[in-house]
């Protein structure tokens, strides 16, 4: 019998976009040594911009899908982690013995400014979260 391969669930609270970057690239990165997912308190939808700038690094994340976490993700995860602090308060009861991190991660979607400001904001965001998940990644797997 085969060992389990690990599961990631980067959790945030809408699943339209700083979720949905961190499963961009942690898919990209691990390949199939694990199943990486993502999913929100809520399903908000795609937040074009995050694919936008994630499109730009060279990352298609068009085909992935806003999805509400639901019993049976959870029940698959090895690696819980909250990506933003609403998801972290209201994470649904998750078992004791499930390592969870949090990375208390700004919203790129409630940038302010011109096009050229939010696309900045954007880009860090995006940047900042590829840091996060090769560290992570090169930790736990």
């Amino acid at each position: 019998m085969t060992a389990q391969k690990p599961c990631i669930l980067f959790l945030c609270t809408g699943n339209a976009c700083r979720s949905q970057i961190a499963e961009g690239w942690a898919k990209q990165i691990v390949g199939d040594r694990a199943v990486i997912l993502s999913a929100g308190i809520e399903a908000h939808g795609k937040n074009p911009r995050a694919i936008s700038i994630m499109k730009a690094a060279g990352v298609d994340i068009s085909g992935q899908e806003s999805t509400k976490v639901t019993p049976e993700m959870l029940a698959q995860t090895t690696l819980l982690v909250t990506v933003c602090g609403h998801a972290d308060e209201h994470c649904p009861i998750v078992p004791s013995e499930l390592p969870r991190i949090h990375w208390p991660l700004s919203d790129p979607a409630k940038a302010t400014g011109n096009e050229e400001e939010i696309t900045a904001v954007f880009s860090a965001a995006r940047d900042d979260i590829r840091n996060r998940v090769e560290k992570l990644l090169a930790e736990v797997l």
